[in-house]
This record gives C-alpha cells, sequence and structure tokens, in this order.
C-alpha cells in the first residue's frame, strides 16, 4: 500500500513540476511573442489602458493621449496631425503603429528597460503606469513655414542642423491626418487605411525620407566634391563645357537647359560650370571621374546606407554594377541621372557635411526622452558618421554655392543680410516625353557659420509644370524655411 501511495505522489510531483517548468517556460521565454500576438486582446487592452506619452514640439504635444469612456480608456489624438504625420506616424488599434510612435513605442508606452524604476514605484505604490514624454528636435516655425511654402505641390523639404545632425523640418505632401486611424472602431480605422492605400499619391508614403528620386543637378556637389578630392582639379580647373554633349558609345545627344551655350569658347572653369549647373560639362566630369571614384565620394556622403532617425529612412544609391553601369551611365551620374538617386533627406546631408567643413552627421529627430516625473532618462548626443571631404575641400564648395545664388542659378535663395550657399537641380524620370521634370533646391545659410541646411524636392515642377525650374520653384521654398529658422 504505502508502495503504491510513494509511485503515485512521485508521479503527481513529477506532474506539477512539469506544469510548473512549461508555464515559467511560457511566462518567460515566450511573454514577447506573446504580448505582441494580434489575438492577445489582453495586451490590447493593456497598451490601451494605460496612459501613453506625449511626442512634443517645441514645448506643445503634438500627439496625446485623453482619458475616453469606453473599454479602452485613452484616446489617442493628433494636433497639427496632416503637418507632423511623416513624423509622428500614428498608433492606431486596427494598423499598428509607424514612425516615432513605432520606434519609440517602449518609452511612450512606459515599458522600456530604461523605465524599470518607475514601473516598481507604480507596483509598489499603486499609482497607474503612464509613458514617457518624447521631445523631438522639430522647430516648429520652420517645420509650418516648409508646409506652407510647399503648398499644394506634392514634394518633401527636409532642414538640418549641420553642426549636430539634428532635423528642424520634416514636411511631406500629400500627407495624411493620424487621427483617422487611431479611431478605436476597428471598422473606421480600417476603412480609413484602406483608403490611404489606395491613394494613387502615396500620402502614406513619407516623401522626405522613403522616396528616392534622381537628384539632378544637385548631385554636382558629389561630382566637384570627387574632383576635388582627387587633387587633380581646383575650382579654376577649365574644363570641356561643349554646347551638347553626346554620351559615349551611343548617338543620344544631351545638352544644357533650355538649350543653351554654357560658353562660346566650349570650356569654362569648374567653379562656373557649377555655378550655371552646365550639363555637358558635368556629364564629361563624371565620365572622367569614372564609376570607382564616384560611388565612393557618394558613399562617404552617405549614399548606399539607411539611416536611423530613429525610424529607418531609404538609402539613397549610386550603381555601380559593371553589367549596368557603361560609361554612357558614368556620365549621366555626373549630373544626377541615370542610376543615380537620393532621398531629399539624402541631399540635405549632402549640404550639411558641406557646410559642417566636411564631416557628416548622424540625422536624428528625438532629442529628449522623460519619465512622468520628467527627469531625463535619454538625451541625443551628436554623432559623427565620418568625413566627406575635407575642410579644404568644403571651404572651396561653399565659395562656389555662394556664386550660384549670388549670380547663378540659385539667385531666388537669396536672403538680405545674410549670405546663402546653394545648388539647384532639375531631374528627368519616368517617360521624359510624358512626365514633367522633378525640381530641386539644396543649401545652407548662414555661409560663414552654418545654422540651418535644407533639400526641397518639388515633384513634376510643381505648379509650373515642364516650365519650373529648381531656381524658380524650389529655391524659394529653402529660402522660407531658412529664414523661419534664423529669425527664431
Amino acid at each position: 500500500m504505502n508502495t503504491t501511495l510513494r509511485r503515485l505522489a512521485s508521479v503527481v510531483m513529477v506532474m506539477f513540476l512539469a506544469l510548473m517548468v512549461s508555464t515559467t517556460w511560457i511566462q518567460f521565454f515566450h511573454a514577447d511573442e506573446l504580448n505582441s500576438d494580434t489575438r492577445n486582446i489582453r495586451s490590447i487592452y493593456a497598451e490601451y489602458g494605460r496612459a501613453r506619452g506625449p511626442i512634443v514640439v517645441g514645448g506643445e504635444a503634438v500627439a496625446l493621449s485623453k482619458p475616453v469612456d469606453d473599454e479602452f480608456g485613452y484616446q489617442r489624438e493628433y494636433t497639427n496631425g496632416k503637418l507632423y504625420a511623416p513624423l509622428t506616424g500614428f498608433f492606431s488599434l486596427a494598423n499598428g503603429t509607424t514612425a516615432i510612435e513605432h520606434s519609440e513605442n517602449d518609452y511612450l508606452n512606459g515599458q522600456a528597460d530604461a523605465l524599470w524604476v518607475d514601473r516598481l514605484q507604480n507596483l509598489l505604490t499603486g499609482r497607474d503606469p503612464e509613458g514617457s514624454s518624447v521631445e523631438l528636435t522639430i522647430d516648429p516655425k520652420a517645420q509650418k513655414a516648409a508646409w506652407d511654402a510647399l503648398g499644394d505641390q506634392q514634394g518633401a523639404v527636409v532642414a538640418l542642423d549641420p553642426k549636430t545632425g539634428a532635423i528642424l523640418a520634416l514636411v511631406s505632401n500629400p500627407s495624411f491626418d493620424p487621427n483617422d486611424l487611431a479611431s478605436h472602431s476597428t471598422k473606421k480605422a480600417g476603412e480609413a487605411y484602406t483608403k490611404l492605400l489606395n491613394d494613387d499619391d502615396d500620402p502614406l508614403v513619407s516623401r522626405a525620407t522613403a522616396e528616392v528620386y534622381p537628384p539632378g543637378s544637385t548631385f554636382k556637389l558629389v561630382t566637384t566634391a570627387a574632383a576635388l578630392e582627387s587633387g587633380d582639379y581646383t575650382p579654376d580647373t577649365v574644363i570641356d563645357a561643349p554646347s551638347t554633349y553626346t554620351l559615349t558609345g551611343t548617338r543620344t545627344q544631351v545638352g544644357n537647359f533650355a538649350g543653351t551655350s554654357c560658353a562660346s569658347s566650349g570650356k569654362m572653369t569648374l567653379a562656373d560650370a557649377l555655378r550655371i549647373s552646365c550639363n555637358t560639362a558635368f556629364l564629361g566630369l563624371g565620365g572622367d571621374l569614372g564609376a570607382d571614384t564616384m560611388d565612393e565620394q557618394a558613399e562617404k556622403f552617405g549614399f548606399g546606407k539607411s539611416v536611423d532617425i530613429p525610424f529607418k529612412a531609404a538609402a539613397s544609391t549610386y550603381d555601380k554594377d559593371p553589367d549596368a553601369m557603361n560609361t554612357a551611365q558614368v556620365e549621366l551620374s555626373g549630373i544626377g541621372q541615370g542610376s543615380v538617386t537620393a532621398t531629399p533627406l539624402q541631399v540635405a546631408m549632402v549640404s550639411a557635411a558641406i557646410a559642417n567643413g566636411g564631416e557628416v552627421m548622424q540625422p536624428y529627430s528625438v532629442d529628449t526622452v522623460r519619465d512622468p516625473q520628467l527627469e531625463v532618462v535619454r538625451q541625443t548626443s551628436p554623432t559623427s558618421l565620418g568625413r566627406a571631404v575635407s575642410e579644404k575641400t568644403a571651404g572651396e564648395l561653399t565659395d562656389m554655392m555662394k556664386s550660384v545664388v549670388e549670380s547663378g542659378s540659385g539667385t531666388a535663395a537669396q536672403i538680405s543680410g545674410v549670405q546663402v550657399a546653394g545648388k539647384t537641380g532639375t531631374a528627368q524620370h519616368g517617360d521624359t516625353s510624358e512626365t514633367d521634370p522633378h525640381v530641386w533646391f539644396t543649401g545652407f545659410a548662414p555661409a560663414d557659420d552654418p545654422q540651418v541646411a535644407v533639400a526641397v524636392v518639388v515633384e513634376d515642377g510643381g505648379d509650373l509644370g515642364g516650365q519650373a525650374t529648381g531656381g524658380s520653384v524650389s529655391a524659394p521654398i529653402a529660402k522660407a524655411v531658412m529664414e523661419a529658422v534664423l529669425n527664431g
């Protein structure tokens, strides 16, 4: 009898032990998987039932959670939703999270490892859990100026502090209202999301960070940098500038804007070629430098790598695949066409690096994270991504860019009493017989003590269509943003 009881007790003990081990294994090792499972209703209620931290710009919340009388407890709300949507993203019961709402989720919902003391205090005191506030680097005046200046035109604006990499403005149009996706009605939120997905203008896609474009003549800054860094060229080096240029190995002739001639002699200095944005001169220069030199210089500015700001931005590209990159393609790359693509963020990084003496800074949009007691739990420190060009080359490029705005293709970016350095761009894309070119401007100010670097792209020429240039359409937008930063 005793033997039977001992065996039964042993079996029961083994069963209890197995149950404890399996339960512990599931709760500990599979906790994250279970919590993130969309079928876990308790997790959803717990997420929405706590006060999610605000996203703050200039001391004002642009995203916050307000108490509501429903089963979820809090409703996420966005002020100036369309203006800040490419940054905030959305926090949606039906559609998940994007942008800052996604990348900073652990801080916003109060579950980050750095907040364990707050969670312990909440447990001991019985206080309701709260999320941390996330303060962005955005200058609200610059953001509004970019939005207003871009208007109804499709495109994007990015402004950076060249010394730190802090993002001062990031605008994409068309945009969307995150409030439509934050509804607690999964039916309404789902319908809103589907409508946005099916919109031919792709308002959910940030044109500032997720869309890549041919950079056109703004890429001539990279070509010029490669030439100067090679040691074989100076700003005063005389280069060929024919009326038209026949791409090597083809019968394709490429001319200059409006079919004009850059110089009656067919030759001009590198500085003058950049000032008036002479296509034929830079086609030849790109071909002479070669794919390897061009690619190496582009990589130093950040091409070929995605950056986290803290959400991920698309990588810009200089494709030197030998199967696709024949001499003609290399020549086209000299003017930012062919296989070259860039985000507006990347183009702004090029100008910012030149403004910063040649050093590329990591772009970032989150300045400070504070816990519910307003104590700092995370502060972003400026980080260098490396040197794109020497200080000497950066100085030469700055002088050349100043001449673009003073007497070249970018005079519309002039600011009274302030020296502005810049570069215009007009980029062909798609079937050029059916599409108008995208138009660009990039630059920085003041040229002698840069406080802001900016890039603007307006799709399909904006309001001017086929008559648009980077100087006529994009430069005034950049001017408005730079003025907003400089005027405080």
